[in-house]
């Protein structure tokens, strides 16, 4: 057999070359292109194979509701508010799931601390907005899901058009102002929302103004919570997992709504708390029905669209804000001043987990709650040869915060005559003195 020349070679790799585009068409990965039509031609009037082959674990089930349950999925748009450690797990199953459009708004970017619960975050994306993060991961994860971000904050000028363009709303934030303005606005709008919260190892959820006859956030509460009493993930911690398990019950939740397994007739007001310490467990508690005088979805409401989009409802302003800032300048020093200071009683009122992390030198630990705040006396905590008259004391916590209460309580309570409150707390230590003092 005589070789073939260099012409015939050179055709015969150009054909190679066209075979292999190809088959990298058929098996091109469904992050590469958003046209999903094109890879995925649909087989009837809903579904391509690929949508039955990926789907059909869950149509298979009985409670589901088989393919028009999947159907409505395709069809139904959901807007997830908050994409952190609710919002990751619930966009991360419901993309999954076959939901056909997802809205997703958050002004946050991604931070390292994010990354132990808010699962569709990676390092690779520190740095990048939440909405633009996940809807990266979800394109990765289902070429069939339309996915649209809102890098910016729900606001009284903006809810309404955002809101009306959804078929349910997901609050998946943690601030009681932004929880209202959520609920004010989808009752308006005639939209259920499926709502959850979580801290530490512990989280609730329930379905608000169901089918628009079910009660609402402020049936629930008609006044927010004291600004105080609200801590935050930053402050108060959270278990991963936790707050995931939440996220995931919010997702079946909204499948269960979408799918009309809930009715009129069977739906009753519920709140379901998880608890992951000492053992875990969800609880279901039975919730009242709507309230005849609900300022937003009662006989009589006073609100509105109107009186929300002209800023008439302040809801910053409703919900309170915690001011910290307690003592007088005179009484606190930056931590440059701490540090020139020779061999200072330092008293560290943070929570024992986090002296356990981080501390410094010969500091005492007194934890601000509950320990501190209820104290008489300090005298069994300070050295035996202290002297109240003639020592100084200083007093620090994570951000300056509770220390300023702690340091207040020593001079008004306790009638130190030389107290100093360290302003920036140890996270301020770590940036101006000794950044080998981990950040948490």
């Amino acid at each position: 057999m005589s070789k073939p020349s260099y012409d015939e070679l050179l055709s015969r790799i150009k054909e190679l070359e066209l075979e292999n585009e190809k088959l990298k068409q058929v098996s091109k990965p469904s992050h590469v292109s958003s046209d999903s039509q094109t890879l995925y031609p649909k087989v009837d009037e809903y579904f391509s194979l690929d949508e039955y082959k990926r789907y059909g674990r869950q149509m298979i089930v009985t409670e589901f509701g088989s393919l028009p349950s999947q159907i409505k999925l395709k069809k139904s748009s959901i807007l997830v508010v908050g994409a952190g450690g609710l919002g990751c797990p619930a966009l991360l199953y419901l993309s999954a799931a076959g939901i056909g459009k997802i809205g997703i708004i958050d002004d946050d970017i991604v931070d390292i601390s994010n990354l132990h619960r808010q699962v569709l975050h990676t390092t690779d994306n520190v740095g990048m907005y939440k909405c633009d993060s996940a809807k990266k991961y979800i394109s990765r994860l289902n070429p069939h899901v339309t996915v649209e971000t809102y890098p910016f904050r729900l606001s009284n000028d903006n809810a309404f058009e955002i809101i009306s363009k959804y078929d349910l709303v997901l609050d998946c934030t943690d601030a009681p102002a932004a929880r209202y303005l959520i609920n004010d606005v989808s009752v308006l709008c005639g939209k259920t929302i499926v709502s959850g919260s979580g801290l530490k190892s512990d989280g609730q959820l329930s379905i608000l103004n169901f089918e628009n006859f079910g009660p609402c956030y402020r049936c629930f509460y008609p006044k927010p919570p004291a600004p105080e009493s609200v801590t935050s993930c930053s402050d108060g911690g959270v278990i991963g997992p936790a707050i995931g398990l939440v996220g995931l019950t919010m997702a079946i939740e909204t499948i269960k709504v979408l799918t009309d397994y809930y009715t009129k007739d069977n739906f009753k007001p519920f709140l379901a708390q998880y608890t992951g310490y000492p053992h875990q467990q969800i609880r279901q508690f039975k919730m009242r029905n709507r309230k005849p005088d609900c300022g937003v979805c009662g006989d009589s409401p006073q609100i509105d669209q109107s009186t929300i989009e002209s800023n008439a409802i302040n809801y910053a302003a409703f919900c309170g804000k915690f001011d910290p800032n307690v003592l007088d300048a005179k009484y606190r020093i930056n931590v440059k001043q701490l540090h020139d200071i020779k061999n200072p009683i330092l008293i560290d009122v943070r929570p024992k987990e986090q002296f356990q992390i981080t501390k410094l030198p010969n500091s005492i630990n007194i934890q601000w709650d509950p320990i501190f705040k209820k104290l008489d006396s300090i005298d069994d905590y300070l050295p035996s040869d202290f002297n109240k008259e003639l020592d100084e004391v200083y007093v620090i916590c994570r951000y300056g915060n509770d220390s300023q209460l702690a340091a207040k309580k020593l001079i008004e309570e306790f009638k130190f005559p030389t107290v100093k409150d360290v302003i920036g707390g140890l996270n301020q230590w770590s940036d101006q003195i000794d950044p080998k003092i981990p950040k948490y």
